[in-house]
């Protein structure tokens, strides 16, 4: 059986969502705002055809990014169907599962949850009281209520634009293991209100010096019918979860999990797995850094460096790929780091697909996230997924 990468460099949008006015995201263009603020050196992703997916997807090429040859990748974009603009629903619409449905989302008034729901999970968590009930920034809410949190015992509990309950506890004052059955419990609870995901963040440090700690871990509804994940374990492949892959499909097909913290120890993670040799195989990889340390922090330049760190190690990676291997590198969603708020935005995204006998062809503006994994279904030897157009003839060999 043939293997499989696909490399999520999540949030890396390129723009150009023709719906994007309806999610007020109407001009966000991750990518090449980033390079507008700060030329970028990205020989590798170049070379694979980003510019050139920028370009099919907003309609000019990028700016301050030097083109140093031939595109040797396939190389073009592709737009969300799935209502919104949360993780989840790219990550399953590239396994061929759009969400076609509404999620659950929480108002911005203040209390942001209903009474109902908040007074259940006091009781049967057995917590004294909950801090925050808003909208925020993680980031921003840690630093204005650990303090109170650590006092008091009470959680910190928020959300955002996407359909998320996140509660934020201290590792050490509160306890990990206490943290995640709150949110074990929280999941049960969301469930009445539709909502995609329960997310724990932990945070460490003393007062005026606290940071989110690599132990986050997200609580998913399952995907609402099988993706191209579980057919292919059905048919006796071998799945590789890397990252937050596992949380994110809410470890339904999501094979053996491998955990690590940062985009360099994922990138070591996934070197590794292509290095090994094992035949049949599916490895899936989320960057997460690009979204939770810059995206969301609108930290254009802390999101340039790590696009040209991602960038360096790209050939290594590459070096590891053999004859029939596919790697697809794209993205789940926006997050513009120049754009108002600290929410997701409903862009594009790219599509480069490279390796070994993959030749470089123009894949235009595909209708569908699940384009990705038609293609890869039908690399992989596996019968069709219900949604998606696949490019794998367009790819060849070279």
């Amino acid at each position: 059986m043939s293997r499989a990468f696909v490399l999520m460099m999540d949030s890396l949008g390129l723009g150009g969502a023709a719906d994007a006015d309806a999610f007020g995201d109407a001009g966000a263009d991750t990518l090449r705002h980033i390079a507008e603020a700060r030329p970028l050196t990205i020989p590798n992703l170049m070379r694979l055809g980003l510019s050139s997916a920028a370009e099919v997807s907003s309609g000019a090429a990028l700016p301050n990014v030097a083109v140093a040859g031939p595109v040797r990748g396939a190389h073009g974009a592709a737009r969300e169907l799935s209502r919104g603009k949360d993780t989840p629903s790219g990550h399953w619409e590239m396994a061929g599962v759009p969400v076609m449905t509404e999620w659950g989302y929480f108002p911005r008034e203040t209390p942001t949850f209903p009474a109902a729901l908040t007074h259940s999970l006091i009781a049967r968590a057995g917590i004294p009281g909950l801090l925050g009930d808003c909208h925020a920034s993680g980031t921003e809410i840690i630093a204005r209520l650990g303090d109170e949190h650590i006092a008091s015992g009470k959680p910190i509990v928020y959300t955002s634009a996407d359909s998320v309950f996140q509660i934020a506890t201290h590792e050490e004052s509160f306890g990990l293991e206490r943290l995640y059955k709150v949110c074990e419990i929280a999941r049960e609870l969301v469930n009445d209100y539709n909502v995609g995901r329960v997310i724990a963040r932990p945070f460490v440090g003393d007062s005026g010096d606290y940071t989110r700690s690599g132990n986050r871990r997200d609580y998913a509804v399952p995907p609402p019918e099988p993706t191209l994940l579980d057919r292919f374990e059905q048919a006796g492949g071998a799945v590789v979860s890397i990252g937050k892959i596992g949380d994110i499909f809410a470890h339904q097909g999501t094979g053996c999990i491998l955990k690590a913290n940062g985009n360099e120890a994922l990138w070591e993670k996934t070197i590794e797995v292509a290095e090994g040799d094992e035949d049949g195989l599916l490895a899936l990889t989320n960057f997460v850094d690009f979204d939770t340390l810059y995206g969301h922090r609108r930290n254009i330049l802390g999101y340039a460096t790590a696009i040209e760190a991602f960038d360096c190690t790209l050939p290594r990676f590459e070096a590891a790929l053999r004859q029939g291997d596919l790697a697809i590198i794209t993205a789940d969603h926006g997050c513009d780091p120049t754009w108002r708020g600290t929410d997701h935005t409903r862009e594009n995204v790219p599509v480069l697909a490279f390796g070994p006998n993959i030749r470089p062809a123009a894949l235009g503006l595909r209708n569908s996230f699940a384009d990705i994994g038609q293609t890869l279904a039908g690399h992989l030897g596996i019968s069709p997924l219900s949604h998606g157009i696949s490019f794998l003839a367009k790819l060849g060999a070279q």
